[in-house]
Order: structure tokens, then C-alpha cells, then sequence
């Protein structure tokens, strides 16, 4: 086996919780045309005179309640879940050269940094995993995009391959519902389970992104692995910005509406989120929680991500097998 470079890629984060590095992680982020797709000329106005100004204070407040261990959540799990899937790698294929590394979107490690380490390395096949199950231009797009971007300023181009998703793999789905029967094990089972998806703008849907059935796809076929029926379900979608129409029903106003109409103990999962991020542990465990509480419910349970537990570790190795072995893998 020729040596394989394996980047494994995450949205980002900002380096610290303060509000400098959160500001220069969401100009970033936010100044790419595949996230934001306003007219360049109207949004560097918002962009630059209300929310970088505005929002990152409150945004790196945020941050600090759920910074750990002098990292992000997001970049802390995501380091663990790497590291895990290389201990598989170097188990299952003792005598290959298989090299790993986690990339991210925004911010720090880069895509670029992580391809130059690995042709540094001697890779001669590159294969990019983008952390997002369900697919979407706004984000695994992003992704492709920087990674041509890399290669449009390199004479000698590597064999490269990369996963567009993995929102209906067997493998992924499982993983997810043994996340739920394990809270169900330990917790009881709420009146409900909410499944809670990030959101985008509605009008991408309508110019053909295929989030929207992604999302719709997992949901069913996670109802389906627990053997829930319709009326034992929700989907919904979080983390609007802006004015503009996203996806719906949006999750706040879903959480709110189910307190109000009576259902006291609700299973709240997000299975868009690889790992533990700001949008899963402040605006879901926290501010979705304290709304249903206030609202009149009694006990909003959160079901963590799949993190780096052993299921989410077997679910990248078994994404990442086809490549190492060469299978069914379309080259560029």
C-alpha cells in the first residue's frame, strides 16, 4: 500500500474564548461566499459594521462557558476522535503508512498546513473526510473549494479522493441510535425524541442544495432504527442568522411550542454535529433548555454526540476503508 494521507475536517474554532479571536474567527467564516450568499457589497456592510462588532462580544461570552481544558469542545473531541481512528488504522494495517490529521474549515490547523504535512510525509493519496454527515454547499462544498484551492497553486497534484456525505450509512445511523438507547438506559424515555439539525437559508434548498433530504433521510432512518413511530419524533432546525427564511420548524419555537402544549419530558439529540460545538452544548443544553423549562416542561434531557466514542471511531474507520483499500473510490 502506497503511503495515504487521511485529513479528517471540521468546521473551526476560534483559538481562545476572547473577542478578538472569536472576531477574526467569524470574519473568517463568515466572509466565505459558500456560507453566505448576500451580495458581496450588501453583506460586507453588515458583516464589518454590525455583526463582527456586536455579536463576537457576546458570541466569546458564550464561548467561555463552555471552553474546556484550555480548548474548544469542538477542536478537543474532534483531536480525540482522530487520534482514535489512527489506533484503529495502525491496528488493522500494521504494516501500512497510513498518516492522520484534523483539518479545519476557519481557523487553526488549516486544510493547507495538513496537506502540505502530509506530502512533506511522503503521501502519494490523499483522502478528505469532512465531518458533516448530511451534505450541504454551505458547508462540505466550502470544503472541496479550499481543498482545490490548494491544489490550483501546486504543480504536482497528489491522487486525492474525498467523502461527499454519509447521512444514510448503516454504520452512522447505528451509531446514533445506540447513543439514544444508552440515554434511554440510564435516563428513562422521554414523552418525545427532537432531532435538531443545523439550519440554512431556505432559498439554498430552493436553488437545489440536497441538505434539506439529507436531514429528513437521517431522521427517518434513526425513527426507524429505534422503532419510533411518527407522533414519538420531531425534526427541527437551529442556529438561524439573519432575517432571511431558513429551514423550519425552527427548534426554539418548537421547543417552546411543545412545553406550552403539554409534554413534559423531552430526548433532545443534534445529528448533524459530529462532535460537542457552541450550537450544540450553549444553544441546545442551554438556551433550547432553559426555554422548555420556562415554558412550562420539566425535564429537557440532551443526548450528547457521538464525540470520540468507540461507535463514532468505527463508523470513520469504515468510511475510511474503501480508500485504504483501494475500492470503489473515485480518484481525481
Amino acid at each position: 500500500m502506497k503511503a495515504a494521507g487521511i485529513v479528517f475536517i471540521n468546521l473551526g474554532t476560534p483559538d481562545s474564548p476572547s473577542t478578538a479571536s472569536v472576531r477574526k474567527f467569524l470574519r473568517e467564516f463568515l466572509s466565505d461566499r459558500r456560507v453566505v450568499e448576500v451580495p458581496r457589497a450588501i453583506w460586507v456592510l453588515i458583516l464589518y459594521l454590525i455583526i463582527l462588532p456586536f455579536r463576537s462580544p457576546r458570541v466569546a461570552r458564550n464561548y467561555k462557558q463552555v471552553w474546556m481544558n484550555n480548548i474548544s469542545p469542538l477542536r478537543f473531541f474532534s483531536q480525540r476522535l482522530v487520534d482514535g481512528v489512527a489506533a484503529k488504522f495502525a491496528e488493522h494495517y500494521p504494516d501500512a503508512k497510513i498518516h492522520t490529521r484534523l483539518a479545519m474549515s476557519y481557523g487553526d490547523p488549516n486544510i493547507s498546513a495538513a496537506i502540505d504535512e502530509l506530502l512533506a510525509a511522503g503521501c502519494e493519496r490523499l483522502f478528505f473526510l469532512p465531518l458533516y454527515p448530511q451534505y450541504s454547499a454551505t458547508t462540505t462544498a466550502a470544503v472541496h473549494d479550499q481543498i482545490c484551492k490548494v491544489f490550483a497553486a501546486r504543480r504536482d497534484i497528489p491522487q486525492w479522493a474525498w467523502l461527499k456525505s454519509y447521512y444514510d450509512h448503516p454504520d452512522y445511523i447505528a451509531a446514533l441510535a445506540s447513543s439514544v438507547q444508552q440515554h434511554w438506559s440510564e435516563n428513562g424515555r422521554g414523552e418525545l425524541l427532537l432531532m435538531s439539525f443545523h439550519g440554512i437559508p431556505k432559498r439554498n434548498v430552493e436553488l437545489g442544495d440536497p441538505y434539506q433530504s439529507h436531514c429528513e433521510k437521517t431522521a427517518e432512518a434513526l425513527a426507524g432504527e429505534l422503532g419510533l413511530n411518527k407522533s414519538e419524533w420531531v425534526l427541527s432546525y437551529q442556529s438561524r442568522l439573519g432575517k432571511a427564511e431558513w429551514l423550519q420548524p425552527y427548534t426554539n419555537k418548537t421547543v417552546i411550542g411543545l412545553a406550552e402544549t403539554g409534554t413534559k419530558t423531552l430526548d433532545v439529540i443534534c445529528p448533524a454535529f459530529a462532535v460537542e460545538c457552541l450550537e450544540t452544548l450553549e444553544e441546545i443544553d442551554g438556551e433550547a433548555h432553559e426555554f422548555f423549562i420556562e415554558k412550562g416542561g420539566e425535564a429537557f434531557r440532551y443526548i450528547p454526540c457521538l464525540n470520540d466514542e468507540e461507535s463514532h471511531q468505527n463508523l470513520m474507520f469504515s468510511l475510511c476503508r474503501p480508500f485504504l483499500e483501494e475500492k470503489n473510490v473515485n480518484f481525481r
